[in-house]
């Protein structure tokens, strides 16, 4: 029995290591989210005046770079939650990191992870 729950969680890590690196360099649509304080998929509490984010595959406490196509703004933000759920969108931020990405409701951004 211990020699399969070493085999699934040796797959979950390769999954989640895979995810992370397909991610490292992406591109899309960013929103803005989190106007209220409440609690994240990461059990973290989500602060709008914190440089945090949403992503659907990054493992929690990642540093991933936006930066805003349109005008070349950039900010470093911390995944602490899961999102963005509707498509087309590649991360959700809080309006902290809107507002030093220059932009409110959505915008074309790049991501990048900070090792």
């Amino acid at each position: 029995m211990a020699k399969k729950a070493t085999l699934c969680f040796a797959a979950a890590c390769a999954l989640l290591f895979t995810t992370g690196s397909e991610a490292a360099e992406q591109s899309g649509i960013a929103s803005v989210y989190s106007y209220k304080t409440g609690r994240t998929a990461s059990g973290s509490r989500s602060h709008p005046s914190e440089l945090t984010a949403a992503h659907r595959s990054l493992p929690f406490g990642t540093h991933v770079r936006v930066t805003n196509r349109r005008n070349g703004r950039s900010v470093v933000v911390r995944i602490n939650d899961r999102g963005p759920f509707v498509r087309g969108r590649v991360i959700d931020v809080t309006p902290a990191a809107a507002h030093e990405l220059g932009f409110s409701g959505l915008a074309p951004v790049a991501l990048s992870v900070v090792k």
